[in-house]
């Protein structure tokens, strides 16, 4: 299989990142953690802190059992605040432009890997309920499609 060739181990851990941490980076930050569980720390944050967690965005996870409802939105000035620095993480994963230029700077003083995934921002695309959930549908498989590219499929969990 092609596809398994590709495949990378986990890394110890992962930090998405986007504009404001309300679309992208918290549902690539949700989707990895039901994906792949405890085999990796798993964080997001954005470039700003001014959005609270999208409603579609929260609908779209759980249409796949993924829960983003209770996510707190945090800028990259917070990580301290909330008890994590940018250097204990092996890997930054970038969904927008804006937050990859702002990780980019900001570890400029670390051995920090910094990747770019475009992943399209789905706020304000479409009109009516059902072309913005075929939007956010489309972003959330988007970023599926990545993690399962770099990672693999999803790991399977034993039931407590």
């Amino acid at each position: 299989m092609e596809l398994a060739a590709t495949v990378q181990p986990l890394p110890q851990s992962v930090l998405f990142c986007c504009d404001h941490n309300a679309v992208r980076s918290p549902m690539a930050e949700a989707i990895m953690k039901k994906f792949y569980g405890s085999d990796c720390y798993i964080q997001s944050v954005g470039v700003k802190n001014d959005l609270e967690i999208d409603g579609f965005a929260i609908a779209v996870c759980a249409e796949i059992g993924v829960e983003l409802h209770r996510h707190r939105s945090r800028s990259f000035d917070e990580m301290h605040d909330w008890g994590d620095d940018l250097s204990s993480f092996d890997l930054v994963l970038a969904l927008s432009p804006a937050s990859q230029r702002r990780a980019l700077d900001l570890t400029s003083y670390f051995h920090l890997d910094v990747e770019y995934w475009p992943v399209l921002d789905p706020t304000g695309l479409g009109e009516g309920r059902e072309e913005r959930l075929r939007s956010y549908r489309q972003t959330r498989d988007m970023i599926i499609e990545r993690l399962i590219e770099r990672w693999g499929p999803p790991r399977e969990r034993a039931n407590p």
